[in-house]
């Protein structure tokens, strides 16, 4: 059996088994950590979140953990979205080649938001006191060439949600394929994220006094006990993916992407990106449409730009910026730094 038929049934068969963990249910805001959906980095962003296939940077680690085995040097990427309503989500990476044995990384997504007042039925203006809340995911990421223009890749992450005095964590696990397939330089990719347990709400907020038997006298009315919470899922979702170079000029190339989505938490949607690489790949300009085909979609148009400078010695240096439209809610801002030495 050649190479090729070994990959292209390897590829057929991960997107037959990530499928099947799906219902048909869209099950529409009813995950936990959703976070885990907003997306990293102003280069995919920007592109509308097509980037499975594209994924060759330390942000790979959140679209498409195969990805980091194309790196090279030693990465870092850092990037920060303002996001809705004052949160801030934050995404650091760092990437390690390891030769034959294959690529290492690690990465860390923090959503963070101020402080706000604690309100209460007697009190709706606040009491005085404050509370806050944030999101994170801990990575570490492991992959490798098992042929040529095959690699797979893993990330591991711990995953917590706190707000005030109570939490809920878990852990999840991300799995990818890459392929640079001999069919007209297409490149292929499937992945699945956050494949993991559930989560559930803990915490002295949940703490209460209870008369275990109101019928009985003198006995203790002020047992403490905890209310039960719910369990909730985190937001499974299989992506299939396909990108494509142009090369148009001397030193311009077009490079278009699309991502086909079936999250456990809505219904199925299509990213779609496209990004023009001028100066021998020094300046970038980018757009794409993200959630094409959605229920109820609110996301519109995203644009971007990136400026690369390789000419140095000792270390490599990208920015990048992004602007995403929302209908309702408001413009999203995305910058990141990405350096490799």
């Amino acid at each position: 059996m050649s190479i090729q038929k070994v990959q292209y049934r390897t590829i057929i068969g991960f997107m037959l088994l990530t499928y099947s963990l799906f219902g048909e249910v869209s099950k529409t805001g009813t995950t936990a950590a959703k976070f885990l959906s907003f997306g990293v980095g102003p280069r995919a962003i920007a592109m509308g979140g097509a980037f499975t296939s594209i994924a060759n940077d330390a942000s790979a680690m959140y679209w498409n953990p195969a990805g980091i085995a194309y790196i090279d040097l030693n990465q870092v990427v850092f990037s920060q979205t303002q996001w809705i309503l004052d949160i801030s989500i934050n995404f650091v990476g760092i990437v390690i080649p390891a030769g034959e044995m294959g690529n290492f990384g690690v990465n860390v997504t923090a959503v963070s938001m101020g402080d706000m007042e604690v309100t209460t039925e007697l009190n709706p203006e606040g009491t005085g006191e404050t509370f806050s809340a944030g999101d994170y995911a801990f990575g570490v990421s492991y992959a490798r060439k098992l042929y040529e223009n095959f690699t797979i890749g893993v990330n591991l992450k711990y995953i917590r949600e706190d707000i005030a005095n109570s939490s809920a964590q878990g852990i999840a696990i991300d799995i990818g394929t890459l392929f640079n397939s001999p069919f007209y330089g297409i490149k292929f990719s499937s992945s699945i994220s956050n494949f993991g347990t559930k989560m559930q709400m803990e915490g002295d907020d949940l703490l209460f006094q209870n008369d275990p038997d109101e019928q009985s006298s003198g006995n203790n009315e002020n047992i403490g006990a905890f209310y039960e919470t719910d369990k909730f899922d985190l937001p499974l979702k299989l992506q299939i993916g396909f990108a494509r170079d142009f090369e148009l000029a001397e030193g311009q190339m077009l490079t278009v992407a699309v991502d086909g989505t079936h999250p456990n938490d809505n219904s199925e949607y299509v990213n779609f990106g496209a990004e023009f690489a001028l100066l021998d790949n020094m300046v970038f300009l980018r757009g794409g449409m993200k959630s094409l085909g959605m229920n109820d979609r609110v996301e519109d148009y995203s644009l971007g730009a990136g400026f690369r400078y390789d000419k140095l010695d000792f270390i490599d240096i990208s920015v990048d910026y992004a602007f995403q439209k929302y209908d309702f809610l408001g413009d999203v801002h995305t910058f990141g730094f990405n350096f490799s030495f």
